[in-house]
Parts: structure tokens; C-alpha cells; sequence
């Protein structure tokens, strides 16, 4: 299972605000030079020289011995409240390279504490050399609440964000954030934290327990004026492997990310996900019935997208479902796939406080041949909006055999588009109860319009297909509030437990829209 606890406090402190910030989207414009009375500011040490061959070198000598746990933080430090947590603040007065006022790039760090016992090394990288950020309690501001707790050399930073100009000119906006095991967080101008990635996912829904490595150290390339992005190497180490990584991160109007990265297996890694997506999805029109809420939806992601290696693009809505759930797509070569929000309107929602239609969407697009394999989805029943409940990921069909490494290469884009493969895209799924006959369930799946859509869909055909029970009456209906189609057909159980069915418009034989996946659970 996964740690919900640690996602829950991810999800709230990710998008807690330094000095100067209002969460979710702005930031604090460019500080004009020092006075005396400032706090210096992060604090570099003494050079010693880097490339990146080091970080794979560290990688690959650490996973050929014992695995060591990392050093934690006074245990005073993980027992304060998620309050007192807030209590304790970075100063962005003090983010790295804002005192010259040359580099296109901000860094506040984050302290130590509560979900996060373990420190982690972040160093900067400038003409061929390397200098730690030095760990400094005078960098983070406290109120009243925060208690007094004992200071060693122990403590450490537990993550750091980026900020940019990428709305207006001036004002330093917040575009990522690294923190927590291998988690990280992206958004695109004008959007808020919602879905997580992560560096590596292991054993997953695995009955045993899933297992979370950590990002251990980072070097950080300071970015030379005017350039449009940042890179950061990270070296990657658990109990099972260890992993050498780059990312290349360019803010914008849509946040891309490349990442490279060598994974070396200590011991055999049978499940494992490469590019994993973690995310939440409580309630929609499919599973509204279950829930008592003002709001009409409750979701970061409604939907897995998959542009598989045949050319063919796939929507699964997500689910809540009753027990977990575990399904797997297989493939070859995929082409890419993400974790989608469609739902871009307020009104889709009802909620002014969470803000769930300026989500980020999640695409992945490999880079190179992936070969054989499955896009692993899982779902994890939950009751509150405040627990990650959905993870997907490539698992290869090749375990990674103890002693060897693998080496994988992807593009990612945080973004408010999920318009990637081709075919008419879903727009919505609706599910509940037929009126009758009884024991029949009712679907309607709304997909958007096109220019080359007739409006009397002259020639377009549902093809509906079910793995048991029967599909009754699919029939095609205009709908004039999405200048689209409507699928709409009834699902006759009957005794089956579990009904995969397939669903896509087609005009004249040949493929029109995405094709829609669901799985109906009695």
C-alpha cells in the first residue's frame, strides 16, 4: 500500500508559500540589493570538481554494496504537529542567486521535520565544480508556534523549490518542487499543485509493502543568464537499487521536463514503474451516488491516456473503486501516456477553495524504443480527497536482473492540454442505474466535436464491446452543449463480477474517436 500519510503532507505542504508568496501561482518580485540588517542568504562551501559521469559512478559503486540507511534528523523534529510544521517558513529574501539578480532562476530550500526525517545534499554546479549548499536555521523565518527543538549537525534540508518569471516580468512564480522520497511537482503558469511524479515506483500494491527510495543528493547547474531552463542531476538509493538521473526543467505557459536516468538493481526488480504518476480521484459523474457532497466532482485526474506503440489512443476513466484494483495495458514501444484533467471548467467542480480545474495534466512521451511491456494502472479505494489514491506507470516485461542497469529516457509536460494521439477526444463519462428494466446499468459518453463531425452524424456507428453480461441499445445522439457526440448504451451484468468494455465512434469502418476503456466492478 502506499504511504498516505506521506502523500497527504505532500499534498498540503507542497504548496505552502515562502515569505512574500501567495500559494498556488505567484511569487515575490526580484529583491532590490541587501541591507545590513538582512539575513545573508543560502551559503555556499568550498569547491571540489564535478561532471556527470560522477553521479553515475556513485550509483553504480553504491549498488554493489550493503544498502545504508540514510542519517535522520532528531526525532524531536518528527514528532511536531502538521501546525507547528507550518510555523516554520523559508524567507524568499534568501533564495540562491537572488542577491545578483542575473539568473532566470530562484531556489528556496524547505526545513526539515514532520514527514521528512531524512536530509538530503543539494550542491551547485558551476564551471566544472561543485559546492554544497550549507545547511543555515537563519534562512527560514518561525512565529510563535513553532517549538524549540535541538539543532545538531544532523539536519539538513528536506527539498527545494524553482521559481521563474513565467507570468510577469519580475515576479519570481514557483514551478517546481523536490521533496519527499522521489517525489516531484510541476505546473504550468496559472495552474496549481495537483498530481505527483515520482523518480522510480517499487512493488506497488504489492502485498509485502511498497517499497520508496530517496532522492539522496542533488547538484543543481547554476543557469547562466537568459537561459530557459535549469538542469539538476540526482543520485537515487534504497534498499533494492540505486539510480543516477538528469532532468532538464524549461518553465513556461506548460512545464517540460526531460528526464534521463540509469537504474542499477542491487537485487531483482521484478515490480517495478518507470516514469510512475501519482494522483487522487475521489468522485465524479460515474461514482457521484456514493458520496454526500456540495460539489459535483472531486478529482486531480479524470482519466489515464495511453497513445500506445499501434498507433492507438485510449481513454480509462479513472475509479473509486471498493477494493483495489490493478489493471494493465499492454504494449510495445508506447508512445506515450499520461494522467489527464479534462474537466477544465469552475462549474465541473463547484469548489472555490481547491481549485480543481487548473490541475496540471501529465504526459509522457519515452524517448527511444521502451520495448515490451504494460501501462500499469492502480486504484486504491479512498474516502477523502486528501489521500493519493492512483499511481500508473510502465512496468517492463523484463524484471531488471540483480547486478545489472537499465537505462530509460523521457519527456514529460505538466500542462492544462490533454489533446495527445488521435481520434475524437472523450470529454465525459456518466454512469448509474438504469430506470429500467431492473439490474441494467445506463453509460453515456460525451466526446468533442469537429469541423468533419456532420451534425445529423451521418455515418458515424458505436461499436461497444463488453467481456461478459450483454450491451444493449448503443445508439449515437447529438449533443448541442458540446457540439459533439454522445455514446449511449445500457450494461446487463448479470452474474459477472467484473465487465471490461470497449467502446469507440467510427464513421464509414474507420476509426473517428479515442477508444474508452472501463471497468464495471459488481
Amino acid at each position: 500500500m502506499l504511504r498516505r500519510d506521506l502523500l497527504a503532507g505532500l499534498a498540503a505542504l507542497a504548496a505552502m508559500p515562502a515569505r512574500g508568496q501567495e500559494a498556488g501561482g505567484t511569487g515575490d518580485a526580484a529583491a532590490s540589493p541587501p541591507t545590513p540588517d538582512d539575513v545573508p542568504g543560502l551559503q555556499l562551501g568550498d569547491a571540489s570538481a564535478f561532471s556527470p559521469d560522477m553521479v553515475r559512478e556513485m550509483a553504480r559503486s553504491r549498488a554493489e554494496q550493503a544498502y545504508e540507511r540514510p542519517q535522520r534528523i532528531p526525532k524531536a523534529w518528527t514528532e511536531i504537529s502538521y501546525d507547528q510544521y507550518r510555523a516554520i517558513w523559508f524567507d524568499a529574501r534568501n533564495a540562491l542567486w537572488n542577491q545578483s539578480g542575473k539568473e532566470p532562476i530562484r531556489l528556496d530550500v524547505f526545513p526539515p521535520g514532520l514527514y521528512f526525517p531524512t536530509p538530503i545534499d543539494i550542491s551547485i554546479v558551476e564551471d566544472g565544480n561543485t559546492r554544497p549548499l550549507l545547511f543555515d536555521m537563519n534562512v527560514f523565518d518561525t512565529s510563535d508556534q513553532f517549538p524549540d527543538l535541538p539543532v545538531d549537525e544532523s539536519l539538513g534540508y528536506s527539498g527545494f523549490r524553482l521559481r521563474a518569471e513565467i507570468e510577469n516580468p519580475g515576479i519570481f512564480t514557483e514551478f517546481a518542487v523536490f521533496q519527499g522520497a522521489s517525489y516531484f511537482r510541476g505546473i504550468g503558469a496559472g495552474q496549481i499543485y495537483g498530481l505527483s511524479a515520482r523518480g522510480l515506483a517499487l512493488r506497488t500494491a504489492d502485498p509485502e509493502g511498497e517499497e520508496f527510495p530517496e532522492f539522496r543528493a542533488f547538484w543543481i547547474e547554476r543557469p547562466a543568464p537568459g537561459a530557459d531552463g535549469v538542469v539538476i542531476h540526482a543520485l537515487l538509493d534504497g534498499p533494492s537499487c540505486t539510480g543516477a538521473y538528469r532532468f532538464r526543467l524549461v518553465p513556461g505557459a506548460d512545464l517540460r521536463i526531460e528526464v534521463s536516468c540509469e537504474i542499477f538493481a542491487r537485487r531483482s526488480l521484478e515490480n517495478v514503474g518507470i516514469a510512475p504518476l501519482t494522483s487522487m480521484f475521489q468522485f465524479d459523474e460515474t461514482n457521484r451516488d456514493r458520496f454526500s457532497d456540495f460539489r459535483s466532482a472531486v478529482h486531480d485526474s479524470d482519466g489515464l491516456l495511453m497513445h500506445n506503440g499501434a498507433g492507438e489512443t485510449l481513454w480509462r476513466p479513472l475509479a473509486n473503486p471498493a477494493s483495489l484494483q490493478l489493471s494493465a495495458f499492454g504494449d510495445t514501444d508506447p508512445r506515450g501516456f499520461g494522467l489527464m484533467q479534462r474537466e477544465r471548467d469552475l462549474d465541473g467542480f463547484g469548489d472555490l477553495e481547491a481549485l480543481y480545474h487548473r490541475r496540471p495534466s501529465l504526459w509522457i512521451a519515452p524517448r527511444g524504443a521502451w520495448g515490451q511491456g504494460s501501462i500499469t494502472l492502480v486504484e486504491i479505494p479512498t474516502d477523502d480527497e486528501i489521500y493519493d489514491n492512483i499511481v500508473a506507470y510502465w512496468r517492463p516485461a523484463e524484471p531488471i536482473a540483480e547486478g545489472t542497469s537499465r537505462s530509460y529516457a523521457y519527456d514529460m509536460t505538466w500542462s492544462d492540454q490533454s489533446d495527445y494521439g488521435t481520434g475524437l477526444r472523450v470529454l465525459n463519462t456518466r454512469a448509474g442505474q438504469a430506470r429500467a428494466p431492473e439490474g441494467q446499468l445506463r453509460f453515456a459518453i460525451d466526446f468533442e466535436g469537429a469541423d468533419t463531425l456532420p451534425s445529423d452524424l451521418d455515418g458515424v456507428e458505436p461499436l461497444v464491446r463488453a467481456t461478459a453480461g450483454r450491451v444493449n441499445s448503443p445508439t449515437v445522439q447529438w449533443n448541442r452543449e458540446t457540439g459533439g457526440a454522445r455514446l449511449a448504451f445500457t450494461l446487463e451484468p448479470g452474474n459477472a463480477g467484473i465487465v471490461e468494455i470497449r467502446a469507440q465512434l467510427r464513421r464509414n469502418g474507420e476509426p473517428l474517436s479515442e477508444v474508452w476503456l472501463y471497468r464495471w466492478t459488481a
